[in-house]
């Protein structure tokens, strides 16, 4: 049997755990383990689409244990060479309220004990990333989230926390102080794995609450996050589905070129 190919790569995160109707599902090994679940693929109008669900589908992965190693080696062995990455964040910004979406164009690691690359053996690979996320597909998903009319908010810096737990409130006023924009816990290694893959990455983020140091209260929960995403779930993947359709059929971005000059201690699938 002949295994299906994709051009794009969507990794669903916490209650976006399905995205394709018609799809085929695909069981993938890789050096890294299997990823997080089976991958789907199928089509999005006239474009292949390869699916997989960040924490599993039955949310069994928390943000520490998430294979994204794995997951994103598998989108690239099936052909995906541009991927996005809905999410749901938390608000650093009074601003910015439960409902937006936000395209960051900047990340801050403050994740601790997670593997972040995959050269840490056979040689030494230094891969830049000064800007993590693709500007094509940035472009792409603020200009069709207008178009849909969502709240967004084109850039900003997303702060990745190791999690599962949130952030206490002099976190979050640390983060919030910094003037970065909203706050989550699987955005990396995530984007940094796909630039070392040189894929096309994208964030998508939806804002499901305040963060604990922005306003009064008990801060949230995370019953609360899968109950509102849950909410707002079909207008996202119907979102998704239409900045698919957006993206370019040809790269033309910085991120195909990552890895140009850089000696590999092995070759990439795909």
């Amino acid at each position: 049997m002949v295994t299906p190919r994709a051009d794009i790569g969507v990794i669903g995160g916490s209650g976006f755990y399905s995205l394709l109707d018609d799809a085929t599902e695909v069981e993938i090994t890789t050096p890294y383990g299997p990823p997080s679940d089976v991958v789907t693929v199928g089509r999005i109008g006239s474009r292949s689409v390869a699916f997989v669900p960040r924490h599993g589908r039955d949310h069994r992965f928390p943000p520490h244990r998430i294979p994204y190693r794995a997951n994103l080696w598998a989108l690239r062995s099936l052909g995906v060479r541009q991927v996005l990455a809905p999410s749901a964040v938390g608000s650093l910004r009074p601003e910015i309220g439960p409902g937006a979406l936000v395209v960051p164009d900047q990340i801050v690691d403050r994740t601790s004990g997670r593997v972040q690359t995959y050269y840490d053996a056979g040689g030494v690979v230094h891969v830049a990333f000064a800007d993590p996320y693709c500007p094509s597909g940035r472009a792409a998903a603020v200009s069709t989230a207008r178009s849909a009319d969502w709240e967004v908010t084109d850039g900003g810096t997303l702060v990745v926390i190791e999690g599962p737990r949130f952030s206490s409130r002099a976190e979050s006023r640390w983060f919030s102080g910094n003037g970065w924009s909203i706050v989550g816990m699987t955005g990396f290694p995530e984007s940094i794995l796909a630039r070392e893959l040189a894929l096309c990455y994208t964030s998508v983020s939806l804002v499901t609450d305040h963060d604990a140091g922005v306003e009064a209260g008990e801060g949230v929960t995370h019953d609360e996050v899968l109950a509102f995403f849950a909410t707002n779930v079909g207008r996202m993947r119907s979102l998704i589905g239409d900045v698919v359709a957006a993206l370019p059929e040809e790269r033309t971005c910085p991120c195909q070129n990552a890895l140009d000059g850089l000696k590999l201690p092995f070759d990439l699938p795909g």
